[in-house]
Parts: C-alpha cells; structure tokens; sequence
C-alpha cells in the first residue's frame, strides 16, 4: 500500500514509522533484524530503508603506486526492502539516489521494486562523496531531486527511457516521496531559495515530503506555514532524532546545518556521561512528539540510525 494511502486510512490519527540503515558488506541481515523486532509492537505501515552512495577506496600495487576503486559499503537496499516486506508483512520505502546511479541504472532498480510489489519510493539527490567538496551527478545520472522525481513520475505513466516500455506497469504504480528541510539544505542559499526548489519536486510528482531532522518544533510549524502558502498541499512528515552523545551537538549541526535550541543545549551540556546524554534525548524526543501529535501531523517519523532502544521509549510514551 502507499504511504499516502496509509495516512488517509489512518483518517487524522498520528502513524508512526522509522528508518533503518543497511548493514554494511558481509554483515549479517539479522543484526538489522534485531533493531527492528523491538519496533513492531507499535504497528508501523512502512518502514524507510536508506541508500548509500559508492565510496572511493585504493589499492597499493607493488610498484607503490595506488589504483583507485569505488565500491559500496552498505549495498543492498532494495533486497532488504522485499526481505523487510516478507518476514514482517509491512511496506518498505526504499531511499533512490542522484548520485551513484545512472538513469538506466535507476530504472532498472524501479523495475526491481515493481517486481517485489514495492509500492513506494524516496527520491533523494543524495550527498557528495567524501572526496568531493561539491555534489557532482553521476555520467548519464540526474543533477537534481525534481529530475529523478520526474523520471519516476513517467514510469508511472508507462514512460520508459529510450521510448522502450520493458513492463506493463499499473498508473501512479509508485508513491514518490520527497525531502524537506525546515532550516533549508545546506547548500541553499536562503530558505525561500529552497522552498522553491521543493515546489519543483512536487510539482514534477511528489507525493508526500519527509523533513529533515529538527529540535524545534517551531521550526516545522514555520515550515508548514510556508509550504501551504506556496501552494503546496502534499503531507508533510516530521522526522525525529533523539539525540544520543555529546558529539551529536557539533556533528549534527555541521552535517545537516540545524539548530538546536538553547534549553536542549544547557541540558545536555549538563550531563557528565552519554548515559545521561541518552535520557536527555529520549525526553526531548517525547516532548517534540507528543506536541507534533497533538498538532496532528500525519506521522511521526523517526530516525533510529541502527539503533531501537532509545526509539520504543520514546514510541511506547507517545502512541
């Protein structure tokens, strides 16, 4: 079923979800299984399994010189997806990138999710790679979000690449999410700037947003605000993140450009151990999701980064 099928079944009431990430190469599937178990209880809908982009690596030869690779540590994101739908009979959004992938490539892997009865999808520029100071599209790949919505959009209408129809896929097959940002991605030059950039996904056939993590509330209620005033009436999903250890301050702040506010801050400058840092928030989590709730956003979507426990106490306070 779509996601947005799944909220106007759920007729205002709050659903929740999470993501997961995959494991990384050679790992066993069962320690992702382990970090989902604990989060059934709560019936999610659908459950986001997110792609990683390839890496550069190198190998030394021994005449000293070096040759450079490009591999994939955490491959097999769609897999997971059907394994995911299979043994716990929930949907799955799989996270389609920019960058890494070719358009043939990314059709190709849309075909797969319709063979395995995958209804949804999360299209995503994706981040730059770690040796790149700027995104840069893959060689016959998308520059753009909207670009790839837009290609997903036609495969929904029976549009293939090359003109070539490869299946006979049902109209408006798949469910295209989207990402934004109530603080504007990092890269935008002002909030308006990207407030426009994510009208032109929706307008190239996004279905439903999933926001960037946030701390406060109020950054959302805002964004809410500017996104219906510019004519946008899609779902707007907030994604949460309890925060963890002291380093999240610094590292999430200067990966995703957020703020945090200056209450949350204090208390967790407080804590003398990540223990305490973990309740702390735990706490916050709960206090941002029973307020969101109570806003009635259409879902609670939850980033849980591998990580189960600290999510079911927040979960198991709110729903």
């Amino acid at each position: 079923m779509k996601v947005t099928e799944h909220i106007k079944r759920a007729k205002g009431k709050t659903l929740f979800s999470f993501e997961v990430i995959p494991p990384k190469k050679g790992n066993n599937i069962e320690e992702l299984y382990k970090n989902i178990d604990p989060l059934m209880e709560f019936n999610p809908p659908f459950i986001d399994v997110t792609t990683s982009r390839e890496e550069f690596y190198y190998i030394e030869h021994p005449n000293g010189l070096f040759e450079k690779r490009i591999t994939r540590m955490r491959p097999g994101t769609v897999g997971i997806c059907a394994a995911i739908q299979h043994k716990y009979k929930v949907d799955t959004v799989p996270h389609v990138l920019c960058g890494g992938f070719s358009r043939e490539e990314t059709e190709y892997l849309l075909v797969d999710c319709y063979y395995l009865g995958i209804h949804n999808v999360m299209a995503l520029r994706g981040d730059a790679m770690k040796e790149q100071r700027y995104f840069e599209p893959t060689r016959g790949g998308h520059t753009y979000a909207s670009q790839l919505v837009k290609q997903i959009a036609n495969l929904n209408r029976g549009k293939y690449l090359h003109e070539v129809i490869e299946a006979d896929t049902k109209a408006d097959y798949f469910c295209i999410g989207v990402a934004g940002y109530p603080e504007k991605h990092l890269e935008a030059p002002s909030l308006q700037f990207d407030l426009a950039r994510l009208k032109e996904k929706v307008e190239a056939g996004a279905h439903y947003i999933v926001t960037q993590m946030f701390f406060d509330n109020q950054k959302y209620f805002a964004f809410v605000d500017s996104v219906r005033q510019m004519g946008i009436d899609v779902p707007i999903i907030p994604g949460i993140k309890p925060i963890a250890t002291k380093k999240h301050l610094h590292l999430l702040s200067q990966a995703f450009k957020i703020d945090f506010p200056e209450e949350l801050v204090h208390e967790v400058e407080r804590c003398k151990t990540n223990v305490e840092v973990k309740e702390v928030g735990v706490e916050w989590a709960i206090y941002q999701s029973r307020e969101l709730k109570t806003y009635g956003v259409p879902v609670l979507h939850y980033y849980s980064m591998g990580k189960a426990d600290n999510i079911a106490r927040v979960v198991r306070e709110v729903f």
